[in-house]
């Protein structure tokens, strides 16, 4: 039996439990769960294998578009369809991406599918039941626009539409400025021909996610991506990981006698922050970060890595940590210290990245943890006596939180600082990047070019409309007093980048 806690969101879904099972004591304290616990529970993955099917150049079902679909019901890949989704419960366009048998006697198939409207963190495997053929006109027509690749939604864009225009044709340059704006990863078609190859491998082996569901501390969480795990782990229906060693096991059971044995109650590496209180008053344990080193604790952080991308959708996936520090967020009660997250660093960085891989677990999203690894990301730039900058292209999720924070530090120094700041002093004064100010500024309409030079143009009225967007935000801080951490000695990257 089990429950969802706070409802469904594109952010994933996180069930707390309270880990009780033959025996075993109650794992995972209070620290950032919601509502009362529920029990445990062992599922079973079912084997069963992936059906390949070949469609034809051209082909097109009686019931559906994209594929065909037989006369006894059996959408065949490729096929697009309507599909009553899970996270709101409405039928959505969709194509068939795979499909597996869930039975031997009867032809009964669950289908895996990617909502066309929507990232594909929320791809996941439905019945038969939950699909419906497209055949109306303007269901087919709607499907067309989906599909097409030379027009863009200002929804998914972000590009500003004018009064009445739902659609924007997108130019070459077009583009290009959006992704330059927006850091994001280039288009298929503009890479080269080798790197098209390697995208297009990439994209087939990783369209499918291989693990469903795994059980962390005292939470459940839906995964939204491919990770690449062992062989003898990735056809695994759950994994079952230990909160504090980052050990993934097949069974409840197994994880069980694993936390009798296991001694860890913390990440490995040093405690370089301990928080006394709370980070805000929405918040009921304190933090602690833990710097872990890549080339000392392998495989944590190969671990780390693994789980990791589970929830993010970009293709590196480190197996050379001994290259990075880790910079494990954790919560502390009673118990233990509870994993929140982690960000990564390169420990050489020729470009000035501060942060190379930011990740918050889906259960404790939307609590201001995220900024929290930010804040804590340019803390140490400053201790370093250089700005910096997270590593490119960042995620969707990445590029909010960024630009969120940059907004939200900048609007603050600008309300209470007293005299004169140009963007450079603002840069030296926050660790940020120049570029990075600029562009924020831009999309705030606060600084103007001018012989040059970039200006700002502010006035104490502008900065206070948009601090009010963060009134109600979750405030959440570092206490740059509690930072024990110094620079190392190997990190010859000492200039100032802007």
């Amino acid at each position: 039996m089990s429950k969802t806690i706070g409802g469904e969101s594109d952010e994933g879904r996180a069930r707390v439990m309270e880990g009780k099972e033959e025996g075993a004591t109650p794992r995972g304290g209070t620290g950032g769960g919601e509502g009362g616990g529920v029990e445990a529970r062992e599922v079973t993955p079912v084997k069963t294998e992936v059906t390949p099917v070949k469609k034809q150049n051209g082909e097109e079902g009686k019931d559906g578009v994209g594929g065909t679909s037989s006369t006894n019901g059996i959408y065949e890949i490729g096929t697009q369809v309507s599909c009553k989704t899970t996270f709101d419960g409405q039928p959505h366009p969709a194509e068939v991406i795979s499909r597996r048998k869930v039975g031997k006697k009867d032809e009964k198939y669950l289908y895996y599918v990617h909502y066309l409207e929507y990232n594909k963190r929320l791809d996941e495997w439905v019945e038969h039941s939950r699909l419906s053929p497209i055949t109306s006109p303007a269901e087919l027509k709607k499907m067309d626009s989906l599909k097409s690749p030379s027009v863009l939604s200002p929804r998914h864009t972000g590009i500003e539409a004018g009064p009445g225009q739902l659609e924007r044709k997108v130019t070459r340059n077009l583009k290009r400025r959006y992704d330059e704006i927006h850091h994001t990863a280039p288009a298929v078609e503009d890479l080269t021909p080798a790197e098209q190859t390697l995208e297009r491998e990439h994209e087939e082996k990783t369209k499918v996610k291989n693990i469903q569901m795994i059980e962390l501390g005292k939470y459940e969480l839906d995964t939204w991506y491919y990770s690449p795990f062992p062989d003898e782990y990735s056809s695994a229906f759950k994994l079952f990981f230990c909160e504090y060693c980052l050990k993934y096991m097949h069974s409840k059971k197994t994880l069980v006698k694993h936390m009798h044995k296991c001694g860890v109650r913390k990440p490995p590496g040093k405690d370089i922050y301990s928080s006394v209180r709370p980070p805000s008053l929405r918040h009921k344990n304190p933090v602690c970060f833990f710097e872990v080193d890549g080339a000392k604790d392998k495989r944590y952080c190969q671990s780390l890595c693994l789980l990791s991308k589970l929830f993010l959708d970009h293709k590196t996936c480190f197996y050379d940590v001994e290259h990075f520090w880790f910079y494990v967020l954790t919560e502390r009660d009673s118990s233990g210290y509870h994993i929140v997250g982690y960000f990564s660093k390169e420990k050489n960085s020729a470009e000035g990245f501060n942060l190379a891989c930011i990740l918050t677990l889906p259960s404790y999203q939307r609590k201001g943890y995220g900024k929290l690894l930010i804040a804590f990301s340019y803390e140490l730039s400053k201790l370093e006596g250089k700005v910096g900058t997270p590593e490119r292209p960042l995620s969707d999720l990445g590029l909010v939180s960024y630009r969120s924070y940059w907004t939200r530090v900048l609007m603050g120094l600008l309300r209470d600082y007293k005299g004169s700041l140009s963007i450079k002093d603002l840069s030296s004064m926050t660790a940020i990047r120049v570029e990075d100010i600029v562009q924020t500024l831009q999309t705030l309409n606060l600084v103007k070019y001018y012989k040059g030079q970039h200006i700002l143009n502010v006035t104490p009225k502008m900065v206070e409309e948009h601090l009010k967007n963060f009134k109600l935000s979750r405030d959440v801080n570092i206490d740059s007093s509690r930072i024990t951490w110094r620079p190392h000695n190997n990190n010859s990257n000492s200039k100032k980048k802007s």
